[in-house]
């Protein structure tokens, strides 16, 4: 049973930067898929960002190519999501999932879920 914990949310001014952190236990992540979503106050969960099993296939919503960088640590059995250039459309809870299978992953139906880290971004 994986568990993932994320770190790393705050306030900051438009422009700043946030490293989220998603922190694995229970397993060893290697073998996973991983993601992070967000969901802004009366919008949908949105796919922001995955990243293969090995981290060497990533993928990035439109709206943060560019400005997101994601990357896996197996090692670390840690998941990170570097956030620059951040403007107030970022505003949201942002959550780590994995799963095995990438299509649920990609479909938004992962196995795990985080509990999410809050990211607010003020112009």
């Amino acid at each position: 049973q994986l568990q993932l914990v994320e770190s790393g949310g705050g306030s900051v001014q438009a422009g700043g930067s946030l490293k989220l952190s998603c922190a694995a236990s229970g397993a060893t992540v290697s073998p996973y898929y991983m993601g992070w979503f967000r969901q802004a106050p009366g919008k949908e969960r949105e796919r922001v960002s995955v990243i293969s099993s090995g981290g060497g296939i990533t993928y990035y919503a439109d709206s943060v190519k560019g400005r997101f960088a994601i990357s896996k640590d197996n090692a670390e059995n840690t998941l990170y999501l570097q956030m620059n250039s951040l403007t107030p459309e970022d505003t949201a809870m942002y959550y780590c999932a994995a799963d095995r299978d990438y299509d649920r992953l990609w479909r938004g139906v992962p196995s795990y879920w985080g509990q999410g880290t809050h990211v607010t971004v003020s112009s």
